[in-house]
């Protein structure tokens, strides 16, 4: 896969670079598939902004994923599509009854391939076992946490987790964080390595492009008034007053651990993401 780059004929072209779509080979969406997707600007049940800089965008379809792909039995590839959900591509699917869903695109499947499902599936990129039967070292993606819940782990572009180890009914999983978390055997995973490996390298050109995406502008808190950031006022560019930088409502900024650390989960990682 390459990347497609723009001649210069506009400060928004200069530098501007984006995927080649080289590997979509469908180019309308199932429309059996679509669902409806309602914005809410980061806004809550009760109308307050929980996540800022949220609002507007283009007008969106979700693309209905099968992250379970529950039974056994093999489907046929017809065509990869982009989703404009996620940042991975997505493939549609076709079951030996007929029955068509998405699945998140691993790298290097095409139009024509079978993916399978199931504990005698071979170890091959697309096909979906328990972690029980898959060999130790081999490259995952889409995990479950829970059976029978659906993939939850491992599903953005390029992505790619690694079954390190298999023991007392649980296996050790290491995360494209680094981290290495328990997983009960019994639950699924999808052989390979997410597709899109080049959407990290793609660079959108201008603010507009964001605003396509539904994100709005970001302002920095050096630059408000002491009434509206703790960053704020001062003569000039002032430094922040503070030991360390906050959030505009004092919370520490950049670094500070969020996670519970009483959290039920915390059993589960054996090593975390930035341990050394």
């Amino acid at each position: 896969m390459a990347m497609k780059k723009y001649k210069a004929t506009s400060p928004a072209r200069r530098g501007m670079a984006t995927p080649s779509f080289d590997e979509i080979t469908k180019f309308s969406p199932e429309k059996s598939l679509l669902a409806k997707k309602k914005k809410n600007a980061g806004r809550n049940n009760n109308g307050k902004i929980t996540v800022r800089h949220h609002g507007g965008g283009n007008k969106l379809k979700y693309r209905v994923i099968d992250f379970k792909r529950q039974g056994e039995g093999t489907a046929k590839v017809i065509g990869i599509e982009y989703d404009p959900n996620r940042t991975s591509y997505i493939a549609l699917i076709e079951n030996e009854e007929g029955k068509k869903s998405y699945i998140v695109a691993p790298l290097g499947l095409t139009d024509g391939d079978v993916v399978a499902t199931g504990a005698n599936a071979d170890i091959k990129p697309g096909n979906v076992l328990p972690l029980e039967k898959i060999p130790v070292g081999t490259v995952i993606h889409n995990i479950e946490l829970y059976p029978g819940k659906g993939a939850q782990l491992v599903r953005s572009a390029g992505a790619f987790a690694q079954l390190m180890a298999k023991e007392n009914g649980t296996a050790q999983v290491r995360l494209p964080s680094g981290e290495v978390r328990i997983v009960r055997l019994d639950c699924v995973a999808t052989i390979g390595q997410v597709g899109n490996l080049e959407h990290e390298t793609e660079k959108l050109g201008k603010a507009g492009k964001t605003r396509h995406l539904g994100i709005r502008p970001t302002v920095r808190g050096s630059v408000m008034n002491p009434c509206d950031h703790p960053h704020g006022g001062g003569e000039g560019k002032s430094p922040i007053g503070h030991p360390g930088p906050v959030t505009p409502w004092g919370k520490p900024a950049l670094g500070y651990k969020t996670r519970n650390k009483k959290a039920r989960t915390n059993k589960f990682i054996i090593k975390r993401r930035n341990a050394k």
